[in-house]
């Protein structure tokens, strides 16, 4: 006889994740027969560099490789990640002490409230934002606070709108620009308001900057630790994921004041055991790779994206083409349906993954985001489904 097994609290707390629940809304329409054009998840579908490819090859071969990783990582990667810094963004960064290996940012961005949030702490979280920001505070036992990105202030926080008495328990702010799921970017004025507003408040800021090297039209995005004091503040996090579509490798690292890197620090070494040895050669190769490999990757991104503005467009939609990410963010087109009805009705009636704004929080209600990682052929064959589901 099999006894109940009941989850957590703080599992019952969290919805289903986004993802995952696209992947299984996927993979029920291909088994029903559907031919699926798959604009979700934001997963490059460009190979990993060759020359990556290989230092892994070589490196998996050395037994010396196939053992426990150092918790804070090879010193020549964290070599690697200053000296690229310096070379994007003119920082300077303590290899020993303001760099943190991570397996991948997703990782350290979920772990970094449980070192640094207490129950009932607060969270001041973007509202549409990257789900992990919301599940790591919730494992913390931490509260919520909702920052809503609108349209209206090029999905920014309005600091303005901001009282006291909503925040005056909060330790942790988190940021994202360029933006996912929205692509909105921002100046070095937005992060130097949110500087000043981290001082004055004594709040942890936490960038998460997976999309810095992904632009377009000659935008070039900026660190929020290149402005004066960030560091006093905050940590950047950073992923070889999207930038040298390693997704799968799973290798990112975050930088910034010394003594929040120690708590996350200390999180994962009662958690991991560090990465793989043999990816961390790898993405010191990735981090030494010369600036056009990405400028002909974003080119092919650039492409996409106005293929399928430009498409969308035609049909009667109001897109703006973002200046970054590798994601459209689009107003449902259909008055009346909600932004899951949609993203259900584009699936079953057109075969076409989308991901629905509420997924990334309420303010995303009303808004689909749609992913560049698929061919321009795949991109028309969407815009030519969306002609025909639209009428």
């Amino acid at each position: 006889m099999t006894f109940p097994v009941h989850f957590s609290e703080r599992l019952q707390k969290l919805p289903p994740y986004l993802f995952a629940a696209l992947d299984a809304a996927k993979r029920k329409a291909i088994a029903e027969g559907k031919k699926i054009v798959d604009l979700g998840v934001g997963d490059p579908d460009l190979p990993t560099p060759r020359s990556v490819i290989s230092a892994l090859a070589e490196a998996a071969k050395d037994p010396k490789n196939h053992r426990y990783a150092l918790d804070q990582g090879l010193p020549e990667l964290r070599a690697s990640i200053q000296e690229w810094y310096k070379k994007r963004f003119g920082v300077s960064l303590d290899p020993q002490t303001e760099i943190l290996p991570l397996i991948g940012s997703k990782e350290g961005i979920a772990h970094l409230p449980l070192g640094l949030i207490n129950p009932g702490d607060s969270v001041l979280v973007p509202d549409p934002c990257y789900p992990p920001y919301r599940s790591g505070t919730l494992f913390a036992g931490g509260k919520i606070i909702s920052l809503p990105l609108l349209e209206k202030n090029g999905f920014r926080p309005d600091w303005a709108t901001l009282k006291r008495s909503q925040f005056k328990k909060a330790k942790l702010l988190f940021l994202n620009y360029p933006n996912n799921p929205t692509g909105a970017t921002c100046e070095a004025d937005f992060f130097d308001e949110a500087i000043d507003f981290c001082r004055r408040h004594r709040i942890i800021l936490c960038h998460d900057a997976a999309y810095t090297e992904i632009t377009f039209d000659g935008y070039r995005a900026t660190s929020f630790l290149e402005r004066p004091c960030a560091i006093d503040v905050g940590i950047e996090f950073h992923s070889l994921s999207k930038t040298y579509n390693m997704t799968g490798w799973r290798i990112g690292f975050a930088c910034g004041r010394r003594e929040i890197l120690a708590a996350l620090s200390k999180v994962k070494a009662n958690i991991d055991s560090g990465i793989f040895q043999a990816v961390q050669i790898a993405g010191i190769t990735a981090m030494k790779l010369p600036a056009r490999e990405l400028a002909a990757r974003n080119k092919i991104y650039e492409e996409r994206r106005d293929l399928l503005v430009d498409g969308l467009n035609r049909l009667g939609w109001n897109i703006q083409k973002p200046r970054a990410t590798f994601y459209v963010w689009a107003r449902v087109p259909l008055r009346g349906k909600s932004s899951s009805d949609f993203s259900k009705l584009a699936l079953q009636n057109g075969g076409i993954l989308t991901t629905p704004g509420i997924g990334f929080g309420p303010s995303g209600e009303g808004y689909i985001r749609m992913a560049l990682t698929v061919s321009k052929e795949r991109i028309e064959e969407a815009c030519a489904r969306f002609r025909k589901l639209l009428g």
